[in-house]
């Protein structure tokens, strides 16, 4: 039994596959996806924007392909991408195939909706001959018309129901390089279908709140639905679908999984909601140091308390930490301790010089570590 078991986390076990050099599912940290809005037949546009989202955290990214300008882009994409390359395919399996045969790293197909068997047999085997994964993205709002007639409306069981027959499509081929979405934009809607899901297969499962919103609500859309199903152990790779840029995608997702201990990427902020007592502008200062240290990847965290209520408690468990004082004078913590004080016009400066060379010692740290193994 761990120390806090409350924390605990029981993640469910699934089969691993790769997109790409990327392990999705068993033992792998579960990963961060997000989708371009560029036109992808505009290379440069695309690249710069996968950049973008590389640079916030980005593990794997999907671009659409729904025509044959964006499959002859993508060879050029591929190669300029420093993360796996996902491509988004609907209806037209000869997208699918020249997909693969670019260096796509996975393929986001519903095999049911591209015709014939002889189609989906050569998808298969185009996605076996060049070592793509697929992904079966199911959505409440695109069902099938017979499992509408069936069920009424979308439901957990309809789009359950829709998943295992595309699932079957692949492994009547023996093809089980595959994960698996049953989205919805209905947060209880797709969290049921997800625990149905999870019972009846052991394929990696990507997760999501489909057309979730905007930057704030679909963030919390999300947050309520990828975060329950993430702390039930359900979920192996996970997309924040908003109505905002991709690389807010990313950092929303990042925020999800550090806010359960299942992923750390960057400085975590524990900040109050300020009041009356604060002794500095917690609001406008915690933006600021968000901000400039945005940059940071490495793993830790920063108490920002506008008083001495609850500040030093905080501060005793986070690696570096400020509460507010009198005078504009307010107190630094390191590793928990009482340290220094640092001035009202100093604050931010000084923060972000004491958090940029902890990252970098940690950094040193983790280094010295393989080379003392060795």
């Amino acid at each position: 039994m761990s120390v806090r078991p409350w924390r605990d986390i029981h993640r469910r076990a699934s089969r691993q596959i790769m997109v790409g050099s990327v392990p999705v599912g068993g033992d792998a940290p579960v990963t961060v996806q997000t989708m371009t809005n560029t036109v992808t037949a505009d290379a440069k546009a695309t690249i710069d924007q996968i950049r973008r989202c590389e640079e916030a955290g980005a593990d794997i990214v999907r671009v659409s392909c729904p025509d044959q300008e964006s499959t002859a882009a993508l060879r050029q994409i591929v190669r300029a991408a420093r993360v796996p390359i996902v491509a988004d395919i609907h209806f037209h399996y000869k997208r699918a195939l020249e997909a693969a045969d670019v260096g796509a790293a996975c393929l986001r197909i519903n095999p049911g909706n591209i015709g014939s068997a002889d189609r989906v047999r050569e998808v298969v085997n185009a996605a076996k001959a060049n070592g793509c994964s697929m992904r079966i993205g199911v959505n409440a709002g695109s069902l099938e018309k017979d499992l509408l007639e069936k069920y009424g409306e979308p439901c957990p069981e309809a789009l359950v129901e829709s998943a295992l027959d595309h699932i079957r499509l692949l492994e009547d081929h023996d093809f089980r390089e595959y994960k698996v979405a049953v989205k919805a934009s209905d947060v209880f809607l797709a969290v049921a279908a997800y625990q149905q899901l999870a019972e009846a297969v052991d394929c990696p499962l990507h997760l999501g709140i489909t057309e979730a919103g905007g930057l704030r609500g679909g963030t919390v859309k999300s947050a309520i639905g990828i975060g329950s199903l993430l702390w039930f152990g359900i979920g192996d790779t996970i997309r924040v679908s908003l109505s905002a840029e991709p690389e807010e995608e990313v950092r929303a997702g990042f925020e999800i999984l550090k806010a359960l201990g299942i992923r750390n990427r960057g400085v975590r902020v524990v900040s109050c909601p300020s009041c009356a007592r604060q002794g500095f502008d917690v609001i406008r200062t915690v933006q600021t140091l968000e901000e400039r240290l945005s940059h940071i990847r490495t793993p830790m965290s920063l108490s920002v308390l506008g008083c001495v209520v609850n500040g030093p408690g905080e501060a005793r468990e986070t690696d570096i930490g400020i509460t507010g004082g009198g005078n504009g004078k307010h107190m630094v913590y390191l590793s928990g301790v009482t340290d220094h004080h640092v001035r009202d016009e100093e604050m931010v400066d000084h923060i972000v010089r004491l958090v940029e060379a902890k990252a970098a010692e940690i950094e040193a740290a983790s280094m010295q570590v393989p080379a003392a193994a060795e």
